[in-house]
């Protein structure tokens, strides 16, 4: 006689293999082009703004549909759409594989963005149907947080491998045969599910919010550019604050909401919803700057950028086993606040760098920010997941995503804005120690406004042209430290939010 324990744990294996494999999909672009964003700026004439645009085109739709592709997925059913996230990050893949402009580009990575969002909610449902017991849960949650950072890990050696080799445009190859593979496999190994009771789709929900996100990241791309007081930034905030409110108003009256006011009711779920989006806009824009400094700074080679990344990478998925042993033992605010401080202590120490530094000496705090990083994702989504009644766990797991992916859009927005306008602050003064006369800085100041770092180093400075890289340089470590200030500090505000928020009610 078959037991139920054991139908689930026949249904449990497929899924939760399935489930890894597609978010390691979903999250593989991440690293994949943040190492390939000074290939691809070269290739391409990008400005620092454009390839802000290049992350956040990934990133943005991941954000404003991640709500929308849970509900549909509760409705019409979760195998669908995780079949059609594969689909489209497949798609996404062979559009920017064959770009020959940045806006392809862009296109590209919307597309494997909107598959992203299909596939993120959906991997952590199909394991909360498949697993309801919360503390078997939470060890499947840490199988599949490996597999997203191991995605992390992955990535910037195979941009590195590719670009040995090959352009910076098939860099996107690997992506397309995984993904299909994985749907086929997917239609006769994953049980489909829905949630229980009656679902309907948000349509009034979906619309704001989807305009707050991207009004919102619109006007931190193009006032950091820009100007924070030019109309069109200010009216792009005016839109982003309205939409948000109609979104709140819209899911207090909705009788089926993509982000149900009950969630709210649990610490839990509060506490990791604002600690994923305070730390994945430190995480996501750190590693977007730390790209930067690699490529601009230091030129290293695609894969010189990548091993360093690795360090930071690569200490998550060994630790990853280890945090989903202690989930049970240590209290998630001591496990998710320790991490973030660890990770803050590294962003801090990051800050010290200058042109100069070895390997060796990087490899310390990348390292330690790595750690930290692994003691926090999969503890907040297990907490996300596992501190709201069983019928809402898909909600939660989404909604926990959204505001992880609405900090990851902001992050590169947020901290290029920072860099690129601290260091275009303080260029003229390291020009004219330089030796680079009144006309060259003004032209140098002028192509910084307009195209950013590569638009500088282009210009013909005469007998100076040989000193010019070495101020850029240094005008680039104003503002690269600035950032991973900012980045610190944010991660320690998510670790205080986190003892605070995250503390268990006396009985």
């Amino acid at each position: 006689m078959v037991t139920t324990e054991q139908t689930t744990v026949e249904r449990l294996g497929p899924t939760l293999v399935m489930a890894c494999v597609a978010v390691f999909v979903a999250y593989l672009p991440v690293t994949t082009v943040a190492v390939s964003l000074p290939a691809i700026q070269a290739a391409l004439g990008a400005s620092t703004a454009d390839l802000s645009w290049v992350s956040d085109a990934f990133v943005l739709p991941m954000a404003a549909l991640i709500l929308t592709a849970g509900v549909f997925g509760d409705v019409h059913g979760r195998r669908k759409v995780f079949l059609a996230g594969l689909l489209c990050c497949a798609a996404g893949s062979a559009v920017a594989l064959s770009a020959s402009s940045i806006g392809v580009v862009w296109l590209g990575q919307a597309l494997a963005g909107i598959g992203a969002a299909a596939l993120l909610p959906t991997t952590l449902a199909l394991i909360s149907h498949a697993v309801p017991d919360p503390r078997r849960r939470g060890g499947c949650i840490a199988l599949w947080a490996t597999a997203l950072m191991l995605a992390l890990a992955v990535g910037p050696l195979l941009a590195g491998v590719v670009l040995e080799h090959a352009g910076w445009r098939w860099i996107y190859l690997p992506s397309i045969p995984l993904a299909l593979l994985t749907a086929a496999l997917a239609i006769p190994l994953v049980t489909d599910s829905r949630a229980p009771g009656k679902r309907h789709l948000d349509g009034p929900g979906q619309v704001t919010v989807a305009v707050a996100i991207v009004a919102l990241v619109f006007a931190v791309i193009e006032g950091g550019a820009g100007s924070f007081t030019e109309p069109a930034v200010l009216g792009a905030f005016a839109v982003a604050a309205l939409a948000l409110a109609a979104f709140v108003g819209v899911e207090r009256r909705s009788d089926s909401p993509m982000l149900s006011p009950a969630l709210f009711a649990s610490r839990g779920f509060t506490g990791t919803a604002v600690i994923a989006m305070v730390s994945f806009l430190g995480v996501i824009g750190s590693v977007f700057v730390l790209s930067l400094y690699f490529g601009l700074v230091q030129q290293l080679s695609t894969m010189e950028a990548a091993l360093r990344l690795l360090v930071s990478t690569a200490v998550p998925v060994v630790a990853g086993p280890l945090v989903g042993r202690l989930m049970h033992r240590v209290p998630t605010r001591w496990l998710l606040s320790g991490g973030l401080v660890v990770s803050s202590g590294a962003l801090f120490w990051l800050g010290t760098v200058d042109a100069g530094t070895s390997f060796v000496a990087i490899s310390g705090p990348l390292a330690l920010f790595g750690l930290g990083l692994g003691f926090v994702l999969t503890p907040m989504t297990a907490t996300a997941v596992g501190s709201v009644p069983f019928p809402l766990a898909g909600m939660a797991a989404a909604g926990n995503n959204a505001f992880r992916q609405v900090g990851g859009a902001l992050g590169p927005a947020v901290l290029g804005a920072l860099l690129t306008s601290r260091a275009a602050a303080t260029l003229p003064a390291h020009l004219t120690e330089a030796g680079v006369g009144d006309a060259d800085r003004r032209a140098a100041e002028a192509a910084m406004a307009d195209s950013g770092f590569q638009a500088v180093a282009s210009i013909d400075y005469g007998d100076r042209t040989g000193a010019v890289p070495a101020a850029l340089g240094r005008a680039f470590l104003d503002g690269f430290h600035l950032a991973l200030t900012v980045s610190a500090a944010l991660m320690l505000l998510a670790a205080v939010i986190a003892v605070v928020l995250l503390k268990q009610p006396k009985a």
